[in-house]
């Protein structure tokens, strides 16, 4: 009597993986790991140099010999250092979260005018907008602080105009970004407009449409603006260096700065990289957290034609 090999589920499908394994995916997988292992190595040396005692930052030794958490509470415990750190984290998060709202909402709201909207002149204004990416950041800068240092800032006491203020860097994010419209816009395009017209014969507004039946479809999208814009603002460092005057308006990214510079000559390098690594941690949450977000929005993004 012939017998049966029973081959498992599992095991099944990993001889059906490796069976279409061709050279060049392993190619592309050992490219993509040599990557992975640049970006890696610099992590993992701060979280090493951080825990490193001051007799170990003399060698050349990768992993400290003694791991030590006191690099952590000397940057933030000594000297009466937790009120300022305290206070710069404040402000970072007012910042940030001021941006992140205001830019996932304006863009939203300009990505609708030119997807769903029809005006005269609406591609010539888009063609515009979307012009503005070809002028970098360093060309504006001078005509953008000259700008608002003639703004008048009513309601902050002890500033006649926006600089040292909070405005400059949170007010700029209610106007938009030409990448994420560009990005949101043609997410729209690829929503039917038979959805639209259903809503407005049953007698929604505008923004109805635009709050409850655009908005809930285009939330992945949503969710990778708000990821970059949420690290584009937390880790901002040029933008609170030109408006910032007072240290109790400082940044946690200033504040880092100013950490580096009280220690005189060399940093105490354990107790920089420790309280970079703290400064770094809210980033890689938000991203962990909305990562599910961050993989659908590229997806649907890079699938939509427009």
């Amino acid at each position: 009597m012939a017998t049966t090999l029973k081959v498992r589920p599992d095991q099944a499908v990993r001889d059906n993986r490796l069976r279409h394994l061709s050279w060049g995916k392993i190619a592309a997988f050992m490219v993509l790991a040599l990557i992975s292992v640049t970006w890696i190595v610099p992590f993992l040396w701060m979280l090493a140099t951080s825990l490193k005692t001051a007799q170990d930052l003399v060698g050349t030794n990768f992993w400290p010999t003694h791991a030590s958490l006191e690099p952590y509470r000397s940057a933030f415990f000594d000297f009466d250092r937790l009120q300022l750190w305290l206070r710069w984290t404040f402000n970072t998060v007012v910042i940030t979260l001021t941006a992140v709202v205001g830019k996932v909402i304006s863009t939203a709201l300009v990505a609708y005018s030119f997807a769903r909207l029809r005006w005269r002149g609406r591609d010539t204004v888009f063609a515009m907008v979307l012009g503005t990416m070809m002028i970098p950041g360093v060309v504006t800068m001078i005509p953008s602080f000259i700008v608002f240092s003639k703004l008048p800032a009513f309601g902050f006491q002890g500033s006649q105009n926006w600089i040292n203020t909070f405005l400059p860097l949170t007010v700029p994010a209610f106007t938009g970004d030409a990448f994420f419209i560009f990005l949101m816009r043609q997410q729209m395009r690829g929503i039917p407009m038979e959805l639209s017209e259903a809503a407005k014969i049953d007698g929604a507004s505008e923004f109805r449409v635009w709050w409850n039946i655009i908005v809930p479809l285009v939330k992945p999208v949503m969710g990778v603006i708000a990821i970059f814009t949420f690290q584009a603002a937390w880790e901002d460092f040029m933008g609170p260096l030109l408006y910032l005057q007072s240290e109790a308006k400082y940044t946690l990214q200033l504040g880092l700065r100013q950490f580096e510079a009280a220690a005189g000559g060399l940093p105490a390098w354990n107790e920089l990289m420790a309280a970079s690594l703290i400064v770094m941690i809210p980033v890689l949450v938000v991203f962990l957290m909305f990562q599910r977000y961050f993989i659908e929005g590229v997806q649907i993004s890079g699938g939509v034609k427009g």
